[in-house]
C-alpha cells in the first residue's frame, strides 16, 4: 500500500471513486480525520461505525487507506444507477437483521480471509434523531466468527449534513474518528451462550460511543 496514494493498491473502479470521493468530501464537508493510524495496514479487519446519514459509507470509505467492502440492506437494491453503483463498488446485500443471511455471512468471512476490509454499521439503519441507536447482533456475529480486529469509528456532522429527513447542507464540517482496534478478547465472551453475539455488538457499540471529537489544536 502506498501511504501517499493508497488508490494504487485498489481495484481500478474502486480506486477512482475513492480518490474522487476523497476530493469531493474535502471540498464540500471540510473533512477532519482523527486516528487514521489505527486502521490496520495489512490483514482482514472490520470497521464498525455509527450510522447517521446516507453519506456515511462513501465519506468514511473515501477516508480509509485500504479498499473496504460495505454491507448494505438488500432492500436498497431497487434498480437503476444506485444499484449499479453498489454492484461496481462490491457492496454485499444482506437481510436487515444480518444474523440470518448465511450467504452474505459466508461472503464476508471469505473476504476477511483474503485480508480485505469490511465496513459495518451495528445499528443496522440510520438514526432518525442524530443519537446513537441500540446495535443489532449481526456485527457481533461476524466479529466473533472471524476473530479479526474491529476498528470502531464515529462520524460527527453527517446527520447535520444530510439527516434522514433533512436537506443536504453543503459546507457542514464532518469529522471521522477511528479508535484503537478491538481484539476478540475485548468483545467476545463465549460464556454468554445465545446472547454472545448481541453482547459483542453492544461492546463494539460502546467503543464507538466512547469516541469523542478531537480538540482543536492550539497554535
Amino acid at each position: 500500500m502506498n501511504p501517499g496514494f493508497p488508490q494504487i493498491g485498489m481495484d481500478f473502479a474502486y480506486g477512482c471513486f475513492h480518490y474522487g470521493m476523497q476530493v469531493m468530501s474535502d471540498i464540500h464537508f471540510r473533512i477532519v480525520v482523527s486516528g487514521g493510524e489505527h486502521v490496520p495496514r495489512r490483514g482482514g479487519f472490520i470497521v464498525a461505525g455509527n450510522h447517521a446519514s446516507v453519506l456515511d459509507p462513501p465519506i468514511a470509505g473515501g477516508q480509509l487507506p485500504r479498499q473496504t467492502v460495505a454491507i448494505a440492506r438488500k432492500t436498497l437494491w431497487k434498480g437503476g444507477l444506485s444499484s449499479w453503483w453498489m454492484d461496481v463498488m462490491g457492496f454485499i446485500p444482506v437481510d436487515r437483521d444480518g444474523g440470518s443471511d448465511v450467504g452474505a455471512i459466508r461472503r464476508v468471512v471469505q473476504l476477511l480471509k483474503e485480508e480485505k476490509g469490511i465496513g459495518l454499521f451495528p445499528e443496522g439503519t440510520r438514526t432518525p434523531n442524530g443519537r446513537l441507536q441500540p446495535p443489532k447482533a449481526g456485527v457481533g456475529l461476524i466479529a466473533c466468527r472471524t476473530g479479526v480486529p474491529v476498528v470502531p469509528a464515529r462520524l460527527f456532522g453527517t446527520f447535520e449534513a444530510l439527516g434522514r429527513h433533512g436537506p443536504l447542507r453543503l459546507g457542514t464540517r464532518v469529522t471521522i474518528v477511528f479508535g484503537r482496534p478491538l481484539l476478540p478478547a475485548d468483545f467476545d465472551d463465549r460464556t454468554q451462550g445465545k446472547e454472545r453475539y448481541q453482547r459483542a455488538s453492544e461492546r463494539i457499540m460502546a467503543a464507538i460511543a466512547f469516541l469523542e471529537m478531537p480538540r482543536p489544536k492550539v497554535i
